[in-house]
């Protein structure tokens, strides 16, 4: 019997060890997950107020931000708290090209990022015509001016439908040489009228003072001629009626 008993010991104080650290290993009542999920509505988030923003295009496809009237940072009433999609009409009727000059233009599609995300359709319109399709079908495309004005324009399509459409007006080079030689007339002609005047004012009156000068010097020359040739015959008459009385005298006294 004293040797079962110390056996007995001997096993509980080899396996007291183990035990004791499958129990601190144990989590205690209450804990883990159930603990930390709390009861219903005692954590949960309060009723946010969002306020949507302006829509950046007001046709085809754009975003807008999303604001928020509650939990916002520190003491603002307002604050972003992302941004969303919006659409308008589909048709954009005439752009505006990104860039161009007197041989080639370049224009865009409508779209938002991703661009990959939309399928594009590039059509010259051809009054009383079928619409000509471009093998192009990219967001952005260059074209070169012909001798002929065309008008192009773009549909961008997701899932089948169309979002958005947009045309462009090309000139042809002689009309954009002719638009610009207009352009050139109206901007110059006031500037230029104005100074041509004055210039043009300017030397009338400069020629009409100096044929006046020349008058009036003429006129003072011809004056002074006058004047001396009637001193001189006047004074050459009195020299001759006094040589006469001179003589006469003389042969009186003779």
């Amino acid at each position: 019997m004293a040797v079962w008993l110390c056996s007995e010991a001997l096993l509980f104080l080899l396996l007291a060890p183990p035990l004791t650290a499958l129990q601190d290993m144990e989590p205690p009542l209450g804990s883990g997950d159930e603990s930390e999920q709390a009861e219903p509505g005692l954590n949960a988030p309060e009723p946010t107020a969002l306020i949507f923003g302006e829509c950046t295009v007001t046709c085809g496809i754009g975003i807008q931000e999303v604001q928020s009237t509650s939990g916002c940072p520190g003491k603002e009433e307002k604050c972003i708290v992302g941004v969303k999609e919006c659409r308008g009409p589909a048709n954009c009727g005439w752009g505006r090209p990104i860039s161009e000059n007197s041989t080639n233009v370049m224009m865009s599609c409508i779209y938002i990022s991703p661009e990959n995300r939309f399928r594009y359709v590039w059509k010259i319109l051809i009054p009383g015509k079928p619409a000509r399709m471009l093998s192009d079908d990219s967001a952005i495309v260059v074209v070169r001016r012909g001798m002929r004005s065309v008008t192009y324009q773009c549909e961008t399509r997701e899932n089948g439908s169309k979002i958005a459409s947009v045309k462009y007006a090309v000139n042809a080079t002689t009309g954009l040489k002719i638009k610009k030689a207009k352009g050139n007339v109206k901007e110059h002609d006031p500037r230029r009228g104005r100074a041509d005047a004055i210039l043009i004012f300017s030397v009338v009156t400069a020629v009409l003072l100096t044929i006046v000068v020349i008058i009036i010097v003429i006129l003072i020359i011809l004056h002074w001629v006058l004047v001396k040739a009637g001193l001189e015959s006047k004074y050459g008459q009195g020299d001759k009626y006094k040589k006469l009385t001179d003589r006469s005298s003389v042969n009186t006294l003779e």
